[in-house]
């Protein structure tokens, strides 16, 4: 298998994992759901462990110029966060009062029961990942401002020590990760069941978050001088990846590699990608804002531009309070859903299921455009 190379893996892993969740057993789903449930764990700890080992001595690498780019990976970030939420929100103004004028009114949509694992082992991580990000900008700006020579070498031997774990641990178990989810997935009937409810307009939320990225690189490639479909098609194993474990933060590894594919200096890709896996919500935000429009119009609330924007702006903030875990935007998206635009526990509840069924399109725009921004700030630091 290691003749295939990553994004092959990743792709027979879905197939499988689609055709067999028809046939195998409970006893076999339940097997590899155990499987995952233990990478899961696993994948937890080492997530800020990542962050800081990747993030730390990237900043200090580059030197006294790393609080500048900081400032304005996070400016590039909020703002393309807000801008993919202005968009999703002026096309689904245009398209879908048609699309749900004649609409039923909808109610809860029950989540089929998953399958629990036959045990788990609960493996709390040392740091929350925001913890992890704040002691990475400490220890890296710090060790950059006031040369602590031997500070960095510890550092680099941290993140030796962390790429081996990554390379010879996470990369080679992705493939059997993402069967698994899609397996569980399939066998549950739970993504067929809610995607056939709004199936047109998943397929406009789709169709946007292609543009999204589409847009992105074609930005990028305008500041790099060179092509932006090449661009875009070196991260394409980042962009699967992502669709399968749902998580920005778990595709860290990939999305780096692809990222160094497109010669990004390694610096600038350990400071931006674990960054970025936290702080760059376009497509989460696209998603939610279209999602959040169609119950307004199912349920006759207020949608005006005015209130969207505001609620745009403040959601591309609050989803930073989800990092990288699957369905961590929209749990941070409650606090606005329901401060901004009204809505109570039905609603919530609609946008949550929604949210879940189209997660991983959304994972995947943000950390396929992580590799954008990216492409900027390498060209920005040289």
């Amino acid at each position: 298998m290691k003749s295939i190379g990553l994004l092959p893996r990743i792709l027979i892993a879905i197939v499988l994992g689609v055709v067999l969740g028809n046939f195998l057993a409970e006893s076999w789903v339940r097997l590899f759901v155990t499987v995952n449930a233990l990478f899961s764990q696993f994948l937890g700890f080492m997530i800020p462990l990542i962050i800081v080992g990747l993030v730390t001595p990237a900043i200090a690498d580059i030197g006294r110029g790393a609080g500048r780019l900081l400032l304005i990976t996070v400016a590039i970030a909020y703002i393309d966060t807000v801008v993919a939420g202005l968009l999703s929100y002026g096309t689904s103004s245009w398209l879908f009062p048609s699309m749900v004028a004649n609409a039923p009114h909808v109610g809860h949509l029950q989540k089929a029961a998953e399958l629990a694992p036959y045990f788990t082992i609960t493996i709390p991580p040392l740091l929350d990942v925001m913890a992890a990000l704040v002691l990475s900008f400490v220890l890296g700006l710090t060790t950059a401002y006031a040369g602590l020579l031997s500070l960095k070498e510890v550092f680099a031997d941290f993140q030796k020590s962390i790429e081996l774990v990554i390379t010879r641990a996470i990369i080679p178990l992705l493939p059997l990760y993402i069967f698994g989810i899609f397996l569980n997935m399939t066998f549950t009937g739970e993504a067929y069941r809610i995607l056939l409810v709004f199936a047109q307009i998943i397929v406009v939320i789709f169709v946007l978050h292609v543009l999204i990225l589409v847009y992105q690189f074609c930005i990028a490639g305008l500041i790099v001088r060179r092509n932006p479909f090449r661009l875009l098609w070196n991260m394409l194993p980042a962009y699967m990846t992502a669709l399968g474990t749902s998580s920005s933060a778990a595709t860290i590894p990939v999305t780096m590699r692809s990222t160094l594919k497109n010669k990004v200096t390694e610096g600038v890709a350990g400071f931006v990608i674990p960054l970025c896996a936290t702080i760059h919500m376009s497509g989460s935000c696209m998603k939610i804002t279209a999602c959040a429009l169609t119950v307004c119009l199912l349920e006759g609330l207020p949608h005006d531009p005015i209130l969207f924007l505001y609620f745009i702006l403040m959601l591309s903030i609050m989803m930073v309070a989800g990092p990288g875990v699957p369905g961590g935007a929209v749990m941070a998206a409650l606090a606005p859903l329901g401060s901004i635009l009204g809505f109570g526990a039905d609603e919530q509840a609609l946008i949550i299921a929604l949210y879940i069924a189209m997660d991983s399109f959304g994972t995947a725009c943000n950390v396929t455009g992580d590799g954008a921004i990216a492409l900027v700030i390498n060209k920005m630091a040289k």
